[in-house]
């Protein structure tokens, strides 16, 4: 790994794409808002694809891969920018499937019940629960981590242990921040109770994804050739730093406000972040492009 305490500030993908065979980028806040596209990033990952490896996408959706490529294109990311997708949906279905038949209380939207298909688990209520299954808030619009406070004080009485489909604590969806279910995991331990999680920073979505990549490769990828992209530090970037793979840290997402001014980058204020989380990575830049 080559990654330092402070990152090196790259211009666009294109100045580090030899030293790459495969990418493993995340999905929201890198390539889109939640609402549409950015055509700069798709660019730069589909001149990767082409001409240098595979593009594996990397995402905390709690949902299997099917419906987010449908997503994806909805929102107008080409076919031909990535090779793959994995979710964290992909990796939790495992963890699901050793606890059926359950039953469950299943805490998430609607649009999250893909993750459950064919696994034989029954739903219940709190009360009757063996354990908890969050995908994230049910109204991501609206709910916020506290308004759950009560009925996690009850399921830790009961010593139900929570299994978390997304890590991500907040994406941005368009011009505003939601919670995910990382938020609310992150506030049942507070509580003292017990979560487990298969998405970023979590080892497992990173042995689907390389498997995916090796498939494509037809080979196992050379780890020191394999450069994880992302715009959370908790996620993205704990993640690849927990894997020793490279990773390029995308500024101007989550962390925007903070990270870019005037439409310009502001290396102090990534490398502080960075410090005060006690992580490391190997390139910076503004948004993602080539």
């Amino acid at each position: 790994m080559t990654a330092a305490a402070q990152p090196a500030f790259a211009s666009g993908l294109a100045e580090i794409s030899d030293r790459y065979d495969v990418v493993l980028c995340d999905i929201w806040g890198v390539i889109h808002n939640g609402r549409e596209a950015f055509p700069a990033a798709c660019e730069a990952l589909t001149r990767f694809n082409a001409g240098r490896g595979p593009v594996v996408l990397i995402s905390n959706a709690p949902r299997p891969h099917p419906p987010v490529i449908e997503q994806l294109m909805g929102f107008g990311v080409p076919r031909k920018a990535f090779a793959e997708v994995v979710t964290s949906g992909d990796a939790t279905r495992v963890l699901l499937a050793e606890r059926a038949p359950g039953p469950t209380w299943k805490i998430g939207p609607d649009r999250d019940w893909p993750l459950y298909e064919g696994l034989g688990l029954r739903e219940a209520a709190l009360d009757e629960a063996a354990f908890i299954s969050c995908t994230g808030p049910f109204d991501d619009e609206n709910d916020v981590p506290e308004d759950y406070r009560e009925d996690f004080c009850r399921a830790i009485e009961r010593g139900l242990e929570m299994i978390c489909a997304n890590p991500d604590i907040v994406v941005q969806r368009g011009d505003k921040l939601i919670y995910c279910g990382g938020a609310l995991a992150q506030l049942y331990e507070a509580l003292d109770g017990r979560v487990l999680m298969a998405g970023k920073p979590h080892p497992a979505i990173y042995d689907l994804a390389l498997a995916k990549a090796a498939e494509r490769l037809g080979r196992p990828a050379d780890r020191s050739r394999v450069l994880c992209i992302g715009d959370g530090l908790g996620t993205d970037i704990r993640g690849a730093n927990a894997q020793k793979l490279d990773a390029a840290f995308i500024a101007n997402g989550i962390h925007g406000e903070e990270t870019v001014r005037d439409g310009r980058l502001q290396p102090k204020v990534v490398e502080h972040l960075l410090s005060i989380e006690g992580l490391t990575a190997t390139w910076a830049m503004a948004d993602l492009v080539w």
